[in-house]
């Protein structure tokens, strides 16, 4: 009897310390900031990519599927997709010349400045992702030491390295990007920069960035 006692009690001590990892490992919004699940009904029009384009998103101009493999990283980590962006929230300031940059500090995920598509094959796209980019320059010349967070977690910090013959900033001026997978399950995560279980392999458009040194 004894001994069954203790086996049901490791047993409930397994499960508090399972749930306790499953609550730790689910992102919290701070106060404030939007919880997943508000920031997915804010943003599930968008599944209909001209409704997109009906409010400002704008197909990135070079076409790019953008994959971890391309940008320098191990192919397993899988893509991100075609990108569609608001430049009045990024705050782009001209064309790229030969980068794109902007003074936008915006990042409220329920008004997204990016948003993420996979092509599929029937050549229609499919939102996987939101996303949200402030400029280097711009966010510490509003007076912030460190980049912005989400939940959290900070921002990713993404920036070209001139000595590669890959763009690992895709043809950004140095910036910090969150994305949020709420459209596509990650396994790596659902604020990874890459998702396994997104492909490109239905894009018709141009295959990777190209490198600049100007």
């Amino acid at each position: 009897m004894e001994h069954r006692i203790r086996f049901l009690a490791s047993g409930f001590i397994g499960l508090a310390c399972a749930a306790a990892v499953a609550a730790a490992a689910t992102p919290a919004a701070r106060p404030g900031e939007p919880a997943l699940e508000e920031v997915r009904q804010a943003t599930e029009r968008f599944r209909d990519v001209n409704v997109a384009l009906g409010e400002g998103y704008v197909r990135d101009p070079f076409d790019v599927c953008d994959t971890a493999a391309i940008m320098g990283r191990p192919e397993s980590l899988g893509a991100m997709g075609i990108h569609f962006f608001r430049p009045d929230l990024l705050g782009i300031t001209a064309p790229p010349s030969p980068r794109v940059d902007g003074t936008g500090t915006h990042t409220d995920f329920r008004n997204p400045g990016i948003l993420i598509y996979e092509p599929q094959p029937d050549g229609s796209l499919q939102l996987v992702a939101v996303e949200n980019l402030v400029f280097a320059a711009a966010w510490r010349a509003a007076g912030h030491a460190g980049p912005p967070t989400f939940q959290g977690v900070p921002y990713d910090s993404m920036a070209d390295d001139p000595t590669t013959t890959l763009d690992e900033a895709h043809m950004f001026e140095p910036h910090f990007d969150r994305h949020v997978w709420i459209f596509r399950d990650n396994p790596n995560g659902v604020f990874a920069p890459f998702n396994p279980a997104v492909s490109c392999a239905n894009h018709r458009g141009v295959p990777l960035h190209a490198h600049t040194n100007q």
